[in-house]
């Protein structure tokens, strides 16, 4: 007799955010029929244009604005915002926005370990220097932040929001003022870190790498309401929107065949010998490959290529 041994993998919601509409006092529409679910320790990447409402989905998660519809719940809690609460925001979230609202006369290590227990210095010492390590700054611990650079603050505050350990980390922008080859090593070091800790996190960006990379689900916003919403690789390769597509890459629209289709620049291959012919007209060089823009069919067209061709070369193309 077989025995077979039946696993169920069960995954704990934790954030509910049930049709939510909200507007600014004298502005149209911000939010509009929002609706996601985020279990315990997954990471949600919110994605759109300036002023489609990513910041401001995230101080309605925090607590900040009230909503004239819909509800929102972490667990049994339901989340209100300041018309309920005398000081508004969850005690269990943490909420690094674009302006970091640090101490600047204070260290680096005073910023992070403000809100830990004066009870226990030893664990609240020990809990600093991890947290320091996380956003590579051990050696600024005793630098006041009013010298830090914008960057540098940046990481300070995502420090200090982790301090206490939360159970939501909500990250407006979090990495638009730091140098890319920080900003590389920092992005790896913070999720990795979230996801050992079983942190749940939701951040705003405009950086296809952050839900790529780091993120279980991404959210697209367009027109004030949600467009998509997947795991990032099938919205990478859906290549049905435009809009959703551009956020990750350049991506062309040409009409093939009297239909209109969308790709990559990586998708378009230049080859000896085709029956798609095209002609060069600029290129860009982009590290270890070059995009060429070129004329198919009175169309402009981007392609990827490992190297550089001279302008007004008559090329082959495929897609």
């Amino acid at each position: 007799m077989v025995y077979i041994k039946l696993v169920i993998f069960t995954f704990t919601i934790m954030l509910q955010v049930n049709n939510i509409s909200f507007s600014y006092p004298d502005k149209k529409t911000t939010l509009k029929d929002v609706s996601f679910t985020l279990n315990k320790g997954e990471h949600l990447s919110i994605m759109g244009e300036s002023g489609c409402g990513k910041s401001t989905l995230l101080k309605i998660i925090y607590g900040l604005l009230d909503v004239a519809k819909g509800n929102l719940f972490w667990n049994e809690h339901t989340i209100l915002g300041p018309a309920f609460h005398l000081v508004p925001g969850m005690e269990f979230f943490k909420y690094v926005p674009q302006n970091f609202d640090l101490m600047p006369y204070t260290t680096v290590s005073e910023n992070i370990s403000k809100f830990l227990s004066r009870f226990y210095p030893e664990e609240a010492q020990a809990r600093t220097e991890e947290l320091l390590e996380v956003i590579e700054m051990s050696q600024f611990a005793n630098i006041k932040v009013k010298n830090l650079s914008g960057g540098q603050q940046q990481r300070v505050a995502i420090a200090r929001a982790l301090a206490k350990e939360p159970e939501l980390l909500l990250l407006d922008e979090p990495f638009s003022q730091i140098d890319n080859f920080k900003k590389n090593a920092l992005r790896r070091n913070l999720f990795n870190y979230l996801k050992e800790k079983q942190i749940a996190c939701i951040v705003a960006t405009h950086d296809g790498n952050d839900a790529l990379s780091f993120s279980d689900q991404l959210i697209v916003i367009q027109n004030n309401t949600i467009l998509a919403k997947d795991h990032p690789k099938k919205l990478y390769n859906d290549l049905t929107n435009k809009y959703v597509a551009s956020l990750f890459d350049d991506v062309n629209e040409i009409l093939v065949d009297n239909k209109s289709i969308l790709m990559y620049p990586h998708q378009i291959k230049i080859v000896e010998s085709s029956t798609r012919n095209a002609t060069v007209l600029k290129t860009f060089f982009k590290g270890f490959y070059w995009l060429i823009q070129v004329s198919y069919k009175n169309q402009n067209v981007f392609v990827s290529h490992l190297s550089d061709i001279d302008q007004g070369t008559e090329i082959t193309i495929d897609f």
